[in-house]
């Protein structure tokens, strides 16, 4: 800590064009019921801090961070996402398709078109929480120097709506 008491975080912010994707999906809601199958033009962002800088004077190198959370991106991209933990939404999987169940409809999709993800809901909250887990995974593994205090991944599924998942670690 510096003599005069205060503490010093930077941060990176990253809102790239090419951090987007494509992606179909429906809600449920708390009473049971459910929105029509629809589709969004998502954008992605994502926030880093640390406590300090690296040895080049930076939080994170750029050139290695940002193809990371694309890749989380464009897994999403193009796919029909579903909630694989929502209490009321029953997937199967037979013959090279999932099928989706919810009360008297079902929907059928070719198993190269749906990603499953492991949460209640497909809402823009939880699919921050998924891209977050995602780049997490990845950038664990190919940047373990990297020190986060913490990560802000931000979702629209339009201009001027948008949800959040954060992660802070320490004191």
């Amino acid at each position: 800590m510096p003599p005069d008491g205060y503490r010093e975080r930077y941060a990176n912010l990253l809102d790239k064009q090419y951090f987007n994707f494509a992606a179909a999906h429906f809600l449920v809601f708390a009473n049971g019921e459910r929105e029509p199958l629809h589709g969004h033009n998502y954008r992605a962002e994502l926030e880093l801090e640390t406590d300090g800088l690296d040895a080049a004077a930076l939080v994170a190198d750029f050139i290695q961070v940002k193809p990371l959370f694309k890749q989380a991106c464009d897994r999403l991209d193009h796919k029909v996402l579903m909630p694989g933990r929502c209490p009321v939404v029953r997937l199967e999987r037979k013959d090279g398709q999932v099928h989706a169940l919810w009360k008297d409809d079902r929907f059928s999709f070719p198993e190269a078109d749906v990603v499953v993800l492991d949460v209640e809901n497909t809402s823009s909250e939880r699919i921050a929480f998924v891209l977050c887990e995602d780049w997490l995974t990845h950038v664990r593994v190919a940047l373990p120097e990297l020190k986060l205090r913490r990560v802000k991944v931000l979702v629209s599924e339009s201009p001027g709506q948008s949800a959040s998942y954060e992660r802070e670690w320490g004191a």
